[in-house]
């Protein structure tokens, strides 16, 4: 299988794509939040990869093509924002905040456990971009040091986690303003929190697509500051 998957130049983007749809189906018919289709889709490929005997490396050779989307399927995310810009402008001081206060939260978070846990400046450092985009995370993980792979695997599930928990940490601590929900879901959980944020609502999404970008940008800044605690 190895062989056929190394002739068939779109293998793996077309298992990727099959997988995601069997999330989608799932998460339709059973509506549970762990049938996440991303989650499902990680879990069938590994499950079909290990199956079939086929090597990470002959998948991945086949499916990087889904990896070229990445950066305009994120661009496309100011779509929604700039439909609601007259909102953004009205709301602009409190949405900077707590951009702001989520960056500071996510990133002081895995200092203080680092420091509980005992991690080396590596470790510490391949958790610290945790909650922005992939595209900016890698980056940032890279130029302090850390292990980009293992970045790449922490973003992920930290979007997963926070799209199967979002609506339900919203009802529990009584978050009902759609501009709080937004920001709260994009500044933790980026992109893939961002499709959860859509779902509760037009606003919540283009509030979360804000905070992808800024939530970005911030942990750039202050990451230097925060690699050098530990």
């Amino acid at each position: 299988m190895s062989e056929i998957a190394k002739d068939f130049l779109f293998f793996g983007m077309t298992i990727s794509i099959l997988a995601y749809e069997l999330g989608l189906f799932l998460k339709s018919r059973w509506k549970l939040p762990v049938f996440n289709p991303l989650l499902v889709s990680i879990a069938a490929v590994m499950i079909l990869i290990s199956v079939l005997g086929i090597d990470y490396e002959s998948y991945n050779a086949s499916a990087r093509y889904l990896s070229y989307l990445l950066t305009p399927a994120t661009v496309c995310l100011a779509v929604p924002l700039y439909q609601q810009l007259q909102l953004l402008k009205s709301h602009g001081k409190a949405i900077v905040i707590g951009i702001l206060t989520g960056v500071f939260t996510s990133m002081g978070t895995v200092f203080l456990l680092s420091l509980l846990f005992g991690f080396s400046h590596e470790q510490y450092v391949t958790l610290l971009p945790k909650s922005i985009t992939t595209a900016i995370g890698m980056g940032v993980s890279e130029e302090m040091g850390g292990i980009v792979t293992i970045t790449v695997a922490v973003i992920i599930v930290t979007g997963i986690l926070d799209n199967i928990i979002a609506e339900a940490a919203c009802r529990i601590f009584r978050i009902t303003e759609p501009v709080a929900k937004g920001i709260a879901i994009g500044s933790a959980a980026h992109a893939i929190g961002t499709t959860k944020a859509m779902e509760l609502g037009e606003i919540e999404g283009a509030m979360s697509s804000l905070a992808i970008a800024m939530a970005g940008l911030c942990t750039v800044v202050f990451a230097s500051f925060f690699t050098n605690l530990i």
